[in-house]
């Protein structure tokens, strides 16, 4: 259902545009093909960057429909005077800045030296009204057809990259616990897919807060989208301890058996928790958290007694239980009743 709603809706909005704008073009009696290039490239993810790109692509494509007019005046229809229209487009849009204009610019440019043969400035003019009527009608669909929303892709994103940084947790202390032998690079695999999900969901936020100017609903959840952002934030750091365990010498830790089992015991239920984040459960969280807490200082206690030469790096069972606190402490930021709240809604 998220991907008709992200991919599907934008093709449909560009099939519709496509059609609209070669109907009013066809009634005009005017080409349809600029319009429809100006239309595909006009459906942006969000409806301001339809309306900010817009705003620089009119004046682009008439700097290109110029230089054509230009060109085409004085060479005729010849190979020079494709090279020079895209030439001059190009390098007056980018010194004019006009940067998200230039395609479409060049595109026009080139594509009128074929169809003009008289009336120049007439064809001018022409082009410009059908760039118009690519722009208006693609921004009206974008608008008005499957309104770009993308708050609820937003919280099931961040559920999701939550469950599955608590299975890396779960099988990286499986691993460093009681399997050290093993090879993480599986591990290290999965945190460079969390981080670029945790990229395509920032992304997402982006998108939804570009449409607060337009739609009153994305204004009234604004508090929602910083909570988001708290949340994606704390997965970003979530996923950088991760990555620093993957990075502890953890073939020379000394602990008991006892003392494994108590840590795995913390860590599963650390991870039931970012996998079931509706249900957590904050009394049983602390209490975790204690016993976590007791063997950290009870391992820092027995380092200062060490008779041998202090070394010149932290034990690796000081620095693996550090970076556990550090996640638990990340966890208790990430579960706000308020942000439960957010994922309670967007499972309605």
């Amino acid at each position: 259902m998220r991907s008709l709603r992200f991919n599907g809706s934008r093709i449909v909005k560009t099939g519709l545009a496509i059609f609209l704008t070669a109907t009013i073009c066809v009634w005009f009696n005017w080409p349809p093909v600029f319009a429809v290039i100006t239309a595909i490239v006009t459906i942006e993810p969000t409806v301001s960057d339809s309306i900010k790109k817009g705003l620089v692509r009119f004046p682009a494509s008439a700097i290109g429909s110029a230089f054509a007019v230009l060109f085409i005046t004085l060479f005729g229809n010849s190979p020079i005077t494709y090279t020079l229209a895209a030439v001059a487009t190009i390098l007056v849009c980018f010194r004019l800045k006009l940067h998200a204009g230039l395609l479409v610019a060049t595109l026009t440019s080139v594509a009128m030296v074929e169809v003009i043969h008289d009336h120049f400035l007439f064809s001018f003019f022409i082009r410009l009204g059908t760039t118009t009527i690519g722009l208006v009608v693609s921004t009206a669909v974008n608008m008005l057809v499957f309104p770009p929303n993308y708050s609820t892709d937003i919280l099931k994103s961040i559920h999701s990259i939550s469950g599955r940084a608590g299975s890396m947790l779960e099988h990286t202390f499986q691993t460093i616990l009681f399997h050290p032998e093993a090879n993480l690079q599986e591990d290290k695999k999965i945190a460079k897919q969390l981080t670029s999900e945790i990229r395509k969901t920032e992304t997402l936020i982006h998108y939804q807060r570009d449409e607060a100017s337009l739609y009153p609903w994305v204004r009234n959840r604004e508090a929602e989208l910083q909570m988001a952002e708290r949340q994606l934030l704390f997965l970003d750091n979530f996923e950088y301890h991760l990555n620093a365990l993957l990075r502890v010498p953890f073939q020379e830790i000394k602990w008991t058996q006892a003392e494994r089992e108590i840590i795995m015991a913390a860590v599963t239920a650390l991870a039931n928790d970012l996998g079931q984040s509706i249900h957590f459960d904050r009394e049983k969280h602390e209490k975790q958290l204690r016993s976590i807490h007791n063997l950290f200082w009870e391992n820092s206690k027995q380092a200062v007694r060490s008779d041998q030469v202090q070394p010149a790096m932290f034990p690796p069972e000081f620095t693996i239980l550090y970076e556990l606190l550090t996640i638990y402490d990340l966890v208790d930021k990430f579960f706000d009743p308020n942000s439960v709240k957010a994922a309670q809604e967007a499972e309605k």
